[in-house]
């Protein structure tokens, strides 16, 4: 036996700056819990406070793109729910809206308002499952998080009853969606809906006023307008820095037009504000949902869609307002059954491209904060 004893490769670096001082290199991950998947964030440290970041990721590579141009255009679908493994109802309806451009199929009414009802259910579910980690990186443990988990559950509850899975839901098709509510599915879902505010009441009362959650969350990872802007932000990230746009309004896809709701946007664009503005999302979700649920038609849930889905030569890009940003998919069509190009644009991705400039300056506590404030999956940022 060797007497020599190998020792582990170390996760930290001592380097020195142009001064001479010495600076801490630290990788953080890549099974860090906060980190929210398998990522990586290469931190260069003087004392605590960050100098440099480079996010890494790679680790949960799946290949989806590529996978989707040697399998035909429907075969796709069930691969979206894997992309944003938390929102599969509206990575399927954002896949759907690029395919129907191709083809040009007719979308029933009362397909189009559950498409929307699926739709903010979803946003519902991601944005409380967002504020539930967020507080929990804060270091409030246990009764946020299950509270959020809680509520979450029960609208995966009317998911699983609807399609028949809980989160990889392969429920809306090309023309539609895939069957209609069971008996006493929209009587659930409208008491779900209705005892919502009473949840986000009793949330707000316990954290927005919290002191804590103040003192660790204002004026830090401030993204300005501009900055926005420039790094291309969408979402809750960018309305939070005060820009008003959400492409519900901008683009008005599906029946968003018929909805009476408001676009919540921050004032400072700092970690406390992409909070505020996902609380104050929540309710104008509740309140879509309201409308959506009173209005919802009788009718086909099925447009009259070909039974081998092949586009002429073309491409398209169809995008929609998902619950971490835009979430587009553009389609290059060469007239066969199989896509030339498949190219997913992920919100989580593009919102990650700001991390380091958010954190420069920072606490490495606070790093963490900034990170959870983004609201990313790795499943959609490694695609």
């Amino acid at each position: 036996m060797s007497p020599v004893q190998t020792m582990p490769p170390r996760s930290y670096h001592i380097g020195k700056d142009d001064l001479g001082a010495d600076i801490l290199e630290v990788a953080m991950g890549p099974h860090h819990p906060s980190t929210h998947g398998v990522f990586r964030m290469d931190l260069k440290l003087d004392g605590e406070t960050v100098v440099d970041l480079k996010p890494v990721f790679g680790y949960l590579h799946r290949n989806h793109e590529k996978i989707a141009e040697d399998i035909t255009y429907p075969m796709s679908m069930p691969f979206t729910d894997r992309l944003d493994y938390l929102c599969g109802m509206t990575n399927n309806w954002a896949y759907a809206l690029s395919a129907e451009k191709l083809i040009e199929i007719k979308v029933p009414e009362r397909a189009e308002y559950i498409r929307v009802i699926v739709a903010e259910l979803t946003r519902l579910v991601n944005h409380c499952l967002l504020i539930g980690f967020f507080v929990n990186d804060l270091g409030a443990l246990g009764t946020p998080l299950l509270y959020a988990l809680r509520e979450r559950e029960k609208i995966l509850d009317l998911f699983e009853v609807l399609s028949g899975a809980r989160m990889m839901v392969n429920y809306i098709r090309f023309g539609g969606v895939r069957c209609d509510p069971p008996d006493g599915w929209l009587k659930e879902c409208q008491r779900i809906v209705d005892a919502f505010p009473a949840f986000l009441d009793e949330y707000e009362t316990l954290l927005t006023e919290n002191e804590i959650i103040i003192a660790r969350a204002q004026n830090v990872g401030v993204v300005t307008r501009e900055e926005a802007i420039n790094f291309s932000l969408t979402g809750p990230m960018l309305r939070a820095s005060g820009v008003n746009y959400d492409i519900r309004k901008v683009d008005r896809y599906g029946i968003y037009d018929r909805f009476d709701f408001k676009v919540p946007i921050g004032g400072h664009g700092d970690c406390y504000d992409r909070f505020m503005v996902r609380m104050l999302e929540m309710r104008q979700s509740v309140k879509i949902l309201k409308q959506a649920i009173r209005d919802l038609p009788e009718g086909e849930i099925m447009g009259k869609a070909p039974k081998i889905f092949r586009p002429a030569p073309g491409e398209a890009y169809g995008r929609i307002e998902a619950p971490k940003g835009e979430l587009g998919f553009y389609l290059i069509s060469d007239g066969t059954p199989i896509p030339y190009r498949f190219k997913v644009r992920p919100p989580s991705f593009v919102n990650l491209t700001a991390l380091r400039h958010m954190c420069l300056g920072h606490k490495v506590a606070d790093a963490v904060i900034i990170l959870g404030s983004i609201d990313i999956v790795l499943g959609e940022v490694d695609r």
